[in-house]
């Protein structure tokens, strides 16, 4: 991450990284160690900043950086698609030409390493286990104990290599694995979920944008996941998929505004971001169980039972 220009590969046709870097009040601790690998290279820094320091970062190739502190470190990151990842972030994927801002919270130290990719031997990779398709936006994963165990593994193989470049191979993969594509399998206990502060920019956004079509995909790309993933892990976290959350905010919206009796269904339709009435009142029924001009009249009776009048007649406070 700190500005630098990567050492030459001796190997012919290697694959050389490049990556432009305009960083502030960043220091390096020690020199920057590296190791080819197949259509990739692995660095590992060591590097000192300020509060307040940090970096832009742009680059024609993938890359994948690891955190290997214990505690992953007080920073803010965040792409121009409006992606971020703060506090607690273990780990992150960044597509070939994507901008990176990060800002350090607190003077601290921090290590990590990058993994830089040539597009195609990262699609290769990633289609030898399924994954048919290069991330389109970056993504942040939350901290988990295997991550850094093999990020760290993988660290010591750069530094000082210990055994054959298929080992370092196989600890890149799972890592890839980790980050890109988490378990099928996975529950809340063992992946997290979505942390707090992406459930929450994740309910601002619908909120400000509830008027007009919301996918999934442009939820994924608020907090920086792919689609896949997004879906995965948000239901882990609000135990419904998110077609069916969106579709809940908008019913939601519909039964505030209906509490005007003045307010015609088309418009509120409109202003919750369905195409017309009638799809208002198909996800309406789907969800409430009854048609939404039915739901308001039963509402609207309620209400009115549940306001008395006193002896002298006055009407009260609805309960």
């Amino acid at each position: 991450m700190p500005s630098a220009t990567l050492p030459s590969l001796r190997a012919p046709r290697a694959f050389l990284p490049r990556m432009e870097a305009q960083t502030r009040d960043l220091r390096t601790l020690k020199p920057l160690r590296f190791r080819p690998l197949s259509g990739a290279v692995a660095d590992v820094w060591h590097v000192a900043g300020d509060q307040g320091g940090g970096g832009y970062y742009t680059a024609p190739d993938p890359r994948l950086v690891v955190f290997l502190d214990e505690t992953p470190p007080s920073m803010a990151l965040k792409t121009a698609e409006g992606a971020v990842g703060g506090l607690g972030t273990r780990a992150f994927f960044v597509p070939a030409g994507v901008p990176l801002w990060t800002r350090l919270g607190k003077t601290q130290n921090l290590s990590h390493i990058d993994f830089h990719f040539d597009a195609s031997a990262l699609q290769a990779r990633l289609m030898a286990v399924g994954v048919q398709d290069l991330p389109q936006s970056a993504m942040f994963a939350p901290d988990d104990s295997a991550l850094l165990t093999l990020a760290r593994l993988a660290a010591r193989e750069v530094e000082a290599p210990q055994r054959g470049a298929l080992v370092l191979e196989g600890l890149l993969q799972a890592l890839l694995g980790a980050v890109i594509e988490p378990p099928l399998n996975a529950n809340p206990q063992t992946s997290g979920g979505l942390p707090p502060q992406h459930m929450t920019a994740i309910e601002h956004h619908m909120t400000q944008n509830i008027a007009r079509s919301v996918g999934v995909a442009e939820l994924a790309k608020v907090v920086g996941l792919s689609e896949s993933w997004f879906s995965r892990v948000f239901k882990q976290s609000a135990g419904v998929s998110p077609q069916r959350w969106i579709a809940e905010c908008r019913v939601a919206a519909a039964k505030e505004m209906m509490a005007d009796p003045q307010r015609p269904l088309a418009d509120i339709a409109v202003a919750t971001g369905f195409s017309d009435q009638a799809h208002l009142s198909r996800v309406f029924r789907r969800s409430v169980g009854l048609p939404p001009s039915q739901w308001r009249r039963d509402t609207q009776e309620i209400r009115f039972q549940r306001i008395g009048t006193n002896d002298g007649g006055n009407v009260q406070d609805a309960v």
